[in-house]
């Protein structure tokens, strides 16, 4: 095989963008910019710019960049467009010749929007209506996996929950209101189709109530629940930590009451949540692994300047209330020749991820070839890449992301003193 062809064969490194969004963490403190550094030597972290997300594939809006010594840098999605057999056969049939997914790194320190994306029908027509505001046509289901330890709102709560915040928290009864506060009372007894009618005039309420009465209400509650902690009493029962903390971001934001409608989900590393189309969540601090279809829609209706859209929000969400338990998605782990395999596969066509854990020594660990390609990185450790595809290994190091192309087999050793730490996205099942 020639030099030429080991390369197409398909693997290489690639030089990833990094999206500096305001709710980042700072500096070094965010491993997005520590991986960021770690894998390239141009790259100076500023410890007083906010490091969001690391993005690996072929969204225009932060393409990945393919790094072959020796060759023109070119962006991922031209590489693929010229070589489109590295896809696989049935990944190019079934996504048109397109990467269908995007994998990042998140490093959140202030809460992001209370948001959901659109299923793909509701994706086109945003898309053909609002083109400005909604970029892309595609749905966007996506996954989180926590690095560190992670936190989030994700779903409605069960509608007994939200009837006891509803019962015991004054300011945010006023701030749903008193006709709503009565249809979750009543839809107790009732069957599911009620209690997400319930649930939803009661979140609509909430989004569409004067700023007068939201400002008022919600000022009136952290003052007392302020109070409270520093009088050393307990303010669980308010979920006042959370509520403190998104007051202090977002001021007077009526998204603040949204703590009482939706779960509060905390991961440890390597818990996982999915969020399919319509289901409301918010990210609130943490570092995480997140994998979706390639889409950058986002509808909002609070915690956030962006632009807010109340009626497609609410209209669009699905509210059916469901316990924290049923919002973590579970890997199906294993130990394959002493290397610790998480697989999390989502129920969706675009994408899945694999973490691998394996351990200091190891001379080598066989990775099985795909049907379809695959991005990896590096989250720590050292080590080395060897294959049929690399005219010489691959040296790899914390930080490094590289592409793998469909149906090629991956000889990773470990060369360094601790335990090497990939993740691997590819398409689902489909």
């Amino acid at each position: 095989m020639t030099s030429t062809a080991r390369l197409v064969a398909g693997i290489f490194e690639l030089k990833c963008a990094v999206q500096q969004y305001a709710w980042g963490k700072k500096g070094s403190e965010s491993v997005v910019a520590r991986l960021k550094a770690a894998a390239d030597p141009d790259f100076v972290i500023d410890e007083q710019t906010p490091y969001a997300e690391l993005w690996m594939g072929t969204h225009p809006n932060g393409p990945s960049i393919v790094s072959i010594p020796g060759y023109p840098s070119v962006p991922l999605s031209q590489w693929i467009k010229e070589h489109p057999e590295q896809l696989g056969t049935e990944m190019n049939s079934y996504f048109k010749g397109n990467l269908p997914f995007l994998f990042k790194v998140l490093s959140v320190k202030t809460a992001l929007s209370i948001q959901a994306h659109p299923n793909k029908v509701l994706a086109e027509i945003l898309h053909a209506t609002l083109p400005d505001l909604y970029k892309d046509d595609n749905h966007k289901p996506e996954m989180a996996i926590a690095l560190t330890k992670f936190t989030a709102l994700c779903g409605f709560r069960p509608i007994k929950e939200v009837a006891h915040f509803l019962q015991s928290v004054d300011e945010f009864r006023e701030a749903v209101g008193e006709k709503s506060v009565k249809l979750i009372t009543a839809s107790h007894s009732m069957d599911m189709p009620l209690h997400r009618e319930a649930m939803k005039h009661a979140f609509k309420s909430l989004m569409e109530r004067s700023t007068e009465v939201i400002t008022r209400t919600l000022n009136l509650l952290v003052t007392r629940v302020k109070k409270l902690k520093d009088e050393g009493a307990d303010i669980s029962h308010y979920a006042g930590d959370i509520l403190l903390k998104l007051n202090s971001e977002f001021p007077g934001d009526r998204g603040c009451f949204a703590i009482y409608f939706l779960n509060i989900v905390e991961l440890e590393p390597g818990e996982a949540m999915f969020l399919e189309d319509n289901l409301p969540h918010a990210y609130l601090s943490g570092d995480c692994m997140e994998c979706m279809a390639c889409s950058d829609n986002v509808v909002r209706a609070g915690l956030t300047v962006k632009y807010i859209d109340v009626h497609t929000l609410c209209e669009m969400l699905d509210y059916t209330g469901r316990p924290v338990s049923r919002t973590k998605f579970c890997g199906i782990e294993s130990l394959s020749s002493n290397t610790h395999v998480t697989i999390f596969n989502p129920p969706v066509p675009e994408f899945g991820v694999t973490k691998f854990e394996i351990p200091k020594g190891t001379k080598d660990y066989r990775f099985q070839s795909y049907e379809g390609a695959s991005i990896c990185i590096i989250i720590s450790g050292e080590g080395q890449a060897a294959s049929e595809a690399l005219s010489t290994p691959m040296k790899l190091k914390t930080g490094t992301v590289f592409f793998v192309a469909a149906d090629v087999n991956l000889h990773i050793s470990v060369t360094g003193g601790e335990n090497l730490i990939l993740f691997r996205a590819y398409p689902g099942t489909f």
